[in-house]
């Protein structure tokens, strides 16, 4: 199929932007998402959270288990339903966003999830100039200080922005190759991890209650799916429109289960008898003190290669997120221009601040609330059969299809804006138990306790929109598509 007027080919720079992909330079097949999400989850960034499983949640392994396939799976299940948009209409997830809250009330959860990803991006960042930094000390005996601090961020965001820079199809082949690559090593260090294993203190352990089985899923599925949901019509914009939906959905769960169900598994493993990891401000520097120095190479190879395939994905849909907000800039300069932020998010963390895990974790716990709410109204929306009109996607003035009532879609901003309130009361943020960022009303309440405020903004954002955006969602086309209109009520 021809592919050349966007040069979507490998080694080449992908020249288009937001702007839906036309039929006829679709291509791929529906394992590009199992690649896709195998390599956005092999980072070692799975431990820590099985970790969590264990030591402060109170489950034995084979409940952990339990919840990381539930948690993995589930949610990368709704990555690959949302993603179905992306074949749809052609565009990236919060292009397609604007048909269903209007050209201007697009903007928050547009804004919103920017933040999220530059969050994302600076955590795999930092932790991976960690993972290059211990490199250093324990191959060549060279000892961390600025200039190298500053030299290892730099490494690692050139690596970021040469793939992301380049665009989708060579992400698509880095995602198949590395992945094979980064995830061979992690086994081979998975294994001697698990060797080292105290079975008894693993076996012995008992059991936690149900509750803390349910609110564990839902920690998994916050910190694993949810997270990615608003980027998976990314990366299926391309795919022909052919393709089975089904495929996408079990691709993209078992591509982000697999390696997921195995590393918090593993981190469950390492919990069961010592909280180090669970408790560690570096889960780098904690798992490599478990390693002896001729496993501790590979495993900082893996670590750096493991964090590098993750944020490739994050930066892409960042600067596509960015043009969406009306960034006028070709797409590599928005990649550019999100990773010079990364860096000084990332020299910020390992220079200045005092601590880097506790406030990334409070971010992003009161950023998952209005992604979920994002999430539960298009949800519905997808499931109604959304019909996007390309050019009124693209076409921001009062003439589009999609300017709605001065710009909104006042169904789905309400329902966007009602889930966060609702979210927020159950959500508590803090670093520690004395530096309480933010905390609802509710937030002392099983839910609460729990950490599951993104869930209600979920349910909350979907129940609103379901009874009040019942506007229908196909486009009706006209002479002109940027004349076309929306039939029923939903303007």
């Amino acid at each position: 199929m021809a592919v050349s007027k966007t040069n979507d080919r490998v080694g080449a720079i992908e020249t288009r932007g937001i702007e839906p992909v036309p039929d006829g330079e679709r291509h791929g097949h529906a394992g590009q998402m199992f690649w896709t999400w195998f390599a956005a989850n092999i980072s070692i960034l799975g431990l820590p959270l099985g970790a969590t499983l264990v030591a402060f949640r109170g489950l034995d392994i084979w409940q952990s288990v339990l919840v990381a396939v539930l948690g993995s799976f589930g949610s990368f299940a709704l990555v690959g339903a949302l993603s179905l948009a992306g074949k749809k209409g052609g565009a990236p997830a919060l292009t397609l966003s604007r048909a269903v809250f209007g050209q201007r009330g697009n903007a928050g959860p547009t804004l919103i999830t920017w933040l999220s990803r530059v969050g994302w991006e600076t955590i795999s960042t930092t932790t991976a100039a960690y993972a290059l930094l211990a490199l250093l000390d324990t191959a060549f005996g060279i000892r961390r200080n600025t200039v190298l601090t500053l030299v290892c961020l730099l490494v690692f965001i050139a690596c970021t922005l040469l793939i992301s820079g380049l665009g989708h199809a060579t992400i698509m082949w880095i995602n198949k190759w590395a992945t094979v690559v980064f995830g061979l090593l992690n086994l081979v260090v998975m294994g001697f991890l698990i060797s080292t294993v105290d079975w008894s203190e693993v076996l012995d352990a008992p059991a936690g209650p149900v509750s803390a089985v349910v609110a564990g899923v839902g920690f998994i599925a916050s910190g694993t799916g949810i997270g990615w949901a608003n980027a998976g019509a990314d990366y299926a914009r391309y795919l022909p429109r052919t393709i089975p939906g089904r495929r996408l959905v079990v691709a993209s769960a078992f591509g982000a289960g697999i390696p997921l169900v195995l590393l918090i598994s593993l981190g469950s493993l390492l919990s069961a008898g010592d909280r180090t990891l669970a408790t560690a401000s570096d889960p780098v520097a904690a798992i490599n003190a478990m390693l002896p120095t001729w496993m501790a190479v590979p495993y900082l190879v893996a670590a750096f290669g493991g964090l590098l395939m993750s944020n490739h994905l994050s930066t892409y849909s960042a600067g596509l997120t960015m043009i969406t907000l009306g960034l006028r800039v070709p797409r590599a300069y928005a990649v550019a221009l999100d990773v010079v932020v990364m860096f000084a998010g990332g020299v910020y963390f390992m220079l200045v601040a005092d601590d880097f895990y506790g406030p990334f974790s409070t971010f992003l716990t009161l950023l998952a609330v209005p992604i979920s709410a994002w999430i539960g109204v298009v949800a519905v929306d997808s499931l109604r059969g959304r019909v996007y009109d390309p050019d009124a996607l693209m076409d921001t003035s009062r003439s589009s299809a999609y300017w709605y009532t001065g710009g909104l879609r006042l169904p789905a901003v309400a329902g966007w804006a009602l889930a966060i309130v609702a979210g927020l009361l159950f959500t508590k943020a803090a670093t520690s138990a004395s530096d309480v960022w933010f905390a609802g009303p509710l937030a002392d309440t099983w839910l609460g306790v729990n950490g599951l405020g993104w869930a209600v903004a979920m349910a909350v954002g979907a129940a609103v929109y379901a009874l009040f955006g019942r506007g229908d969602t196909a486009v009706r086309d006209g002479a002109g598509s940027t004349a076309a209109r929306l039939q029923g009520a939903g303007r």
